[in-house]
């Protein structure tokens, strides 16, 4: 009998183990890549931020952070380098800790997350985890170039 429930809990781990790698890598290939919107309408970023956009401002990119995420950190260098190279966009860093309600009205569940919206206030694209900047700047550029001259 001792032996069928060794038996079993081999399983059992054998299974644990794949469903997590899997998972694992699910997560990793998902990490700091642009996706777009799933089409629920979300929070107007401006507005969480309380401003709004000035003169040729056509994107936020607003970065939800925690005080002890090392990510974090390497996030606001990407961001911030991106801003101040293309005046159309603003960058915004949040702390989750100070500011729960913006991270709960934008559904976010990890640090950082960093939310793109346009002019308006709507939801352009979302990257978890550090974002990658040559593909940031490829999704925002179709919006970038609408910028009144």
């Amino acid at each position: 009998m001792a032996r069928d429930m060794s038996g079993t809990g081999l399983v059992v781990l054998i299974a644990v183990l794949v469903a997590a790698t899997a998972l694992g890598l699910v997560l990793r290939a998902r990490n700091g890549r642009v996706r777009t919107p799933s089409g629920a309408g979300s929070p107007d970023g401006w507005a969480l931020t309380g401003s709004a956009p000035e003169g040729a401002e056509q994107v936020l990119l607003l970065q939800l952070s925690s005080p002890v995420c090392t990510p974090c950190r390497q996030t606001a260098g990407v961001l911030g380098e991106l801003a101040a190279g293309e005046p159309g966009v603003r960058h915004v860093e949040i702390d989750v800790a100070d500011r729960p309600d913006v991270a709960r009205a934008l559904s976010v569940m990890r640090t950082p997350t960093t939310i793109g919206f346009d002019r308006t206030g709507r939801e352009l694209l979302r990257v978890s985890g550090v974002p990658r900047r040559a593909e940031l700047a490829a999704a925002l550029a179709p919006e970038l170039r609408g910028r009144p001259a």
